[in-house]
């Protein structure tokens, strides 16, 4: 059974102010059902390592590097974030898509670097308002998997979350029949291309807006293994509510 992992995403937010944050989480799940990783920014993740420690709390990095290491000034290798403590590491977040201008041949090589860091990485993909009311969001969702992901990779190492990026930090929601759709559409691209041992077993996550208000009716869709959460992440009691309507899914 995939174990369902409930993610949150800070993004450019934080200071060490916010760990109290990950000591109220912790409070308030000593012994969670689900796994729980939060993303913080690069310059919290070892303080935050720290203060998840003894606890199941996994704690990862937002981006990496597709170079194992160089001159690439600002930017952050694999291997450093695993050095820091991070047990995961997103990639190809619609953000960095469209602020970095990052295409999925740059995410797959970050994945397959990320992979050889021992660190298990978020693949992010999801259409823009613009191609899902043209009805083209199965075909980007076919191409970006096809792109971002690299030929060899496992269940236990790789999750993959859809964010339609007009659902982000917006407050829209797609219908559970979209979601469903997605999903359903994800799973058996995995399946076909990795066989029914990784394809089946691959979680795939829903990012986008999602909330305590209304997460029991995304968790109950078709093959949503869990939750990618931005904004709702940032306070634990905010961020408790959709875990523990995971757990109860």
């Amino acid at each position: 059974m995939r174990r369902k992992l409930a993610a949150g995403n800070w993004k450019m937010n934080g200071t060490s102010e916010n760990l109290k944050e990950l000591k109220a989480l912790r409070d308030a799940h000593p012994d969670p059902k689900v796994e729980i990783l939060i993303c913080p920014p690069a310059t919290l993740i070892t303080s935050a390592v720290v203060t998840a420690a003894d606890h199941p709390l996994q704690i990862g990095g937002q981006d990496n590097h597709r170079a194992e290491a160089g001159a690439h000034t600002g930017d952050i290798a694999a291997t450093m974030l695993k050095d820091a403590g991070a047990s995961y590491v997103l990639s190809g977040h619609s953000e960095r898509r469209t602020d970095h201008a990052e295409v999925d041949e740059q995410i797959r090589r970050k994945t397959k670097t990320a992979h050889a860091a021992g660190l298990k990485v978020i693949v992010c993909i999801g259409e823009t308002l613009e191609e899902r009311e043209a009805a083209n969001t199965l075909d980007i969702i076919a191409g970006q998997l096809a792109g971002s992901l690299p030929d060899v990779l496992t269940a236990e190492n790789t999750v993959i979350a859809y964010e339609p990026v007009w659902a982000i930090g917006t407050g829209k929601v797609p219908t559970t029949d979209q979601i469903g759709e997605v999903h359903d559409f994800i799973r058996s691209k995995l399946v076909k291309r990795y066989g029914d041992g990784v394809g089946k077993s691959m979680r795939i996550l829903y990012g986008g807006s999602v909330k305590a208000s209304n997460a029991d009716e995304i968790f109950a869709v078709s093959n949503v293994d869990g939750a990618l959460v931005g904004g709702a992440s940032l306070k634990a009691q905010d961020f408790s509510p959709i875990i523990t309507a995971l757990e109860s899914a």
